[in-house]
């Protein structure tokens, strides 16, 4: 994942900003007691994840769901899943195991969200066959996707099934410049239970706006193939710290890097130290 690359890394500012305020609010009305932790790379397939995968693998999603309890979905944005891909995919992974599919690009970057009831239906249709296996679905919105169009955003968030848990990402950066804009915006969030994402790569600093509309913090973590990576990630975890003790109920945490085949190291680091904060057992996957 490209996104937000720079060609120095270390001119970067990686600071974590401080919460918006709301944040705090949102968590503070949870009243669940639990703490749910997803974490997971983007892809499961050898040519992006090399030298994860012993030799003599012949089903990549099989392994990668005995090293991880989920996985970022990013193949259903280039094509709609059949309900018998769905259900091909769910009886692979282990009966804990989440998936958290992307909305097709016709929905978000050939239609803009206009005229999509069809395409909407039939994939939440699919989608719905993961069962007790679908974490959340989300949103990628086009980069030049602006507020402008904030009521094609508006009436998509109004229409969207309900019994499909669903995160949104804004990309552009006219959502978070305006401060009326983004506090409108997030209004409408939390009036539908749609979880706002945040990401954290390099050139965007403006998406990390730590602005939670749910009690579930949706992170896409890109690194930059260096060692700051890590103790980012580090940050990471003293944040979620703070969260949980406010209310956090879900967390789900997506690694990606420019090149991709670090991803996993990426995960094992971050899940050993939510593994020892939290007193959790989450699997640490293995590097073949």
């Amino acid at each position: 994942m490209k996104f937000g690359q720079v060609e120095d890394p270390s001119q970067i500012d990686f600071t974590l900003p401080k919460d918006h305020p709301r944040t705090k609010e949102i968590l503070k009305e949870n009243k669940s007691k639990k703490f749910n932790v997803f974490i997971g790379c983007a892809k499961w397939n050898k040519t992006d994840l090399k030298g994860f995968y012993p030799k003599g693998t012949k089903d990549e999603l099989s392994y990668y769901s005995t090293q991880f309890n989920s996985i970022e979905l990013n193949a259903t944005f280039y094509g709609m899943p059949s309900p018998e891909q769905v259900l091909t995919w769910k009886d692979k992974t282990p009966s804990d195991f989440k998936f958290f599919p992307k909305i097709p690009n016709t929905v978000s970057h050939f239609r803009r969200l206009l005229n999509i009831t069809d395409v909407v239906t039939q994939f939440a249709t699919s989608v719905l066959n993961f069962d007790e296996k679908l974490g959340m679905v989300f949103l990628q919105l086009h980069d030049n996707f602006k507020p402008k169009d904030y009521e094609r955003l508006e009436k998509f968030v109004q229409d969207w099934p309900k019994e499909v848990p669903l995160a949104i990402e804004l990309r552009n950066s006219e959502w978070f410049a305006d401060e009326e804009v983004f506090n409108k915006t997030m209004d409408l969030f939390e009036k539908h239970h749609i979880t706002n994402i945040i990401v954290d790569t390099a050139g965007r600093r403006d998406m990390l706006h730590m602005r939670l509309t749910t009690p579930t913090a949706f992170i896409r973590y890109v690194g930059a193939n260096v060692d700051s990576d890590y103790t980012r990630l580090d940050d990471w975890v003293e944040r979620i710290k703070i969260w949980e003790k406010e209310g956090l109920e879900n967390l789900y945490f997506f690694v990606h890097q420019n090149i991709e085949k670090a991803s996993p190291l990426l995960s094992a680091h971050f899940i050993e130290a939510i593994n020892i904060e939290f007193k959790m057992n989450i699997h640490v996957p293995l590097m073949a």
